[in-house]
């Protein structure tokens, strides 16, 4: 499809598609204001005085650095209240940029190692979800284990969790992925496929293709996030067309972590022109400094992205989301409508 859209209107354009965000953790979205509104509730002393000193802790070096502040942020996280606030207020925003779907990563174990029942954490951001259809959004909770726990403590999560089963989409795996290969979590994610959870792995941002190989074989991944550095195996890249293996990518936080030195060096075209199912998405937006949106139009400006990019981008993310044929058809529509006036 050709697509007349002015380079100045572009943004606009970006803005206004219907799309689907399928890479976006929940517990990535806490804005300092939220953050400190939330430790005033509970009584959390933060190690910070005000929001300012906070964001400019928000320089990385590597995954590492960004996860050890990424914990401690989540400590504010008490109660029911707390988890839904968190969730609806991701949502609402994700509602005004035009996401009509939006499949949400979050990280028990996170939580319940501080004591946080898991039925707190799943029925908080749940009940969020809820709340969301009124905004026109479909939603979906994937439960993500973290990679540099024990496979054991994965099985012991996923026990607790199943007693919200009916609350849960699928699972993901997602923490540092040096020295944590995706193998290691092979039997718990069989357990799962066996459940009929849908599955995703995190792969291949700060570890090599051969994870993402190992997501697909040893976890049967359905999507992987993240999944950039599969270009360093061609043979990869074209099994990822051939099969119609999603890629979640998030462009800002591949520079925010170090994956890329800038954005413009970003290997995203070369995905969409070996015909991988690529989408954009934002990871963990308030520390990386960009929602969505952001994402799609800071990555087109630095890429030079046409509009018909920016459509597939947004089609990729529809039929990369998990939904059912009836589901998704409507969303589909929405998306083909929007782009039509500016079809050649």
């Amino acid at each position: 499809m050709r697509l007349a859209v002015p380079r100045e209107r572009l943004a606009d354009f970006l803005c206004g598609l219907p799309k689907a965000e399928l890479h976006l953790h929940v517990e990535g979205t806490l804005e300092p204001e939220l953050m400190f509104a939330l430790a005033r509730r509970n009584g959390v002393p933060l190690p910070y005085p005000d929001e300012a000193a906070l964001r400019s802790a928000y320089v990385f070096e590597d995954l590492q650095s960004f996860l050890d502040l990424y914990y401690a942020g989540a400590s504010v996280l008490r109660t029911d209240g707390d988890f839904h606030d968190l969730a609806f207020a991701y949502l609402s925003r994700a509602a005004r940029e035009g996401v009509v779907r939006a499949e949400i990563f979050f990280d028990p174990q996170t939580h319940t190692a501080r004591g946080v029942p898991m039925r707190t954490v799943i029925e908080g951001l749940a009940s969020a979800c809820d709340e969301a259809r009124a905004l026109g959004l479909s939603t979906g909770l994937i439960l993500c284990f973290l990679r540099h726990l024990s496979e054991k403590d994965a099985f012991a999560t996923l026990e607790e969790a199943l007693p919200h089963r009916h609350r849960l989409l699928g699972v993901g795996l997602d923490s540092g992925e040096r020295g944590n290969p995706p193998e290691k979590f092979a039997r718990v994610f069989a357990r799962c496929r066996a459940l009929g959870l849908r599955r995703v792995a995190h792969a291949g941002e700060e570890g090599p293709a051969a994870n993402v190989r190992g997501a697909l074989d040893a976890l049967g991944a359905e999507r992987i996030d993240h999944g950039v550095r599969c270009v360093e195996d061609p043979a990869l890249v074209a099994r990822l067309a051939r099969e119609r293996v999603p890629l979640t990518v998030c462009p800002l936080s591949n520079v925010k972590l170090r994956v890329f030195d800038r954005l413009g060096d970003h290997v995203l075209p070369r995905l969409l022109e070996a015909g991988v199912v690529a989408t954009v998405n934002s990871d963990d937006p308030a520390y990386f400094g960009g929602y969505l949106n952001q994402n799609l139009v800071e990555t087109a400006a630095a890429l030079g992205l046409p509009a018909e990019a920016g459509y597939q981008l947004a089609r990729n993310s529809l039929e990369a989301a998990f939904l059912e044929p009836s589901e998704r058809a409507p969303l589909l529509h929405r998306l083909e409508a929007y782009v039509a006036p500016f079809a050649r």
